[in-house]
């Protein structure tokens, strides 16, 4: 015989699926990490997966990761091609300890050096806060982490003052705030999608999907605290 109480527990479990079904594109996984950006044909870190994550047949020598990192960084002054670079790198790095440790070190410093200089470099500086919140992301808390102690959007926001407007620095911004806090995220989305009127690759990236067909779209991604904003209003 069935209860009332149990159809009631029935009812509530399904409603609880049906949300978590609702919502899981936005939270399946790292979105620094999760998500190959479109860069065209700029260079970055050899790569030979179709998917966002290695594939298992690279034969890259992390050894060099530091070095060949930095060289990619230092050629390119377009913000999501050192996106995709240090996504690249993190998932590398996750591989090689040392070279983890060796690429973070090298990365702040030159963020140091370029804050010390009269006319500090934004992209060096965001270089160091983006790869510390992508390793959070991808390493985890533990010792494995050498950028636990890094407040990485802390020196994101700076290379925004340094950079001014800059729409793909934004979209970076808006990415490492998805968990909050929510009002500085839903500056960042908002100046993102500004941004994107009048940038075609940063508009390409915002179309593309976070996880493939059926997943929400990276705009979708990023306005997700201005869409709970409103609804709660």
């Amino acid at each position: 015989m069935k209860t009332k109480s149990g159809r009631t527990f029935r009812i509530a479990l399904t409603a609880f699926v049906a949300m978590l079904a609702a919502v899981s594109p936005a939270f399946a996984g790292p979105p620094l990490i999760c998500h190959a950006f479109d860069i065209g044909n700029a260079k970055s870190l050899p790569w030979v997966s179709h998917d966002w994550n290695l594939n298992g047949g690279e034969n890259y020598d992390t050894h060099d990761l530091a070095k060949d990192t930095i060289a990619i960084l230092d050629g390119s002054q377009v913000t999501l091609v050192h996106m995709e670079t240090l996504r690249r790198a993190t998932l590398y790095a996750r591989k090689d300890t040392q070279a983890a440790k060796q690429l973070l070190l090298m990365v702040i410093a030159r963020a140091e050096a370029e804050q010390n200089s009269g006319h500090p470099d934004a992209l060096a500086v965001f270089d160091a806060g983006y790869l510390a919140e992508a390793y959070k992301q991808w390493l985890g808390e533990g010792g494995q982490n050498p950028a636990q102690r890094v407040d990485g959007y802390a020196l994101v926001k700076k290379a925004l003052l340094f950079r001014g407007n800059d729409g793909q620095m934004e979209f970076a911004a808006a990415l490492i705030t998805l968990s909050g806090p929510a009002r500085e995220n839903r500056e960042h989305a908002q100046k993102a999608t500004d941004g994107a009127k009048t940038d075609v690759l940063l508009a390409r990236n915002l179309n593309t999907r976070f996880l493939g067909a059926g997943s929400q779209t990276m705009a979708e991604m990023i306005q997700r605290n201005a869409v709970t904003k409103v609804a709660r209003e």
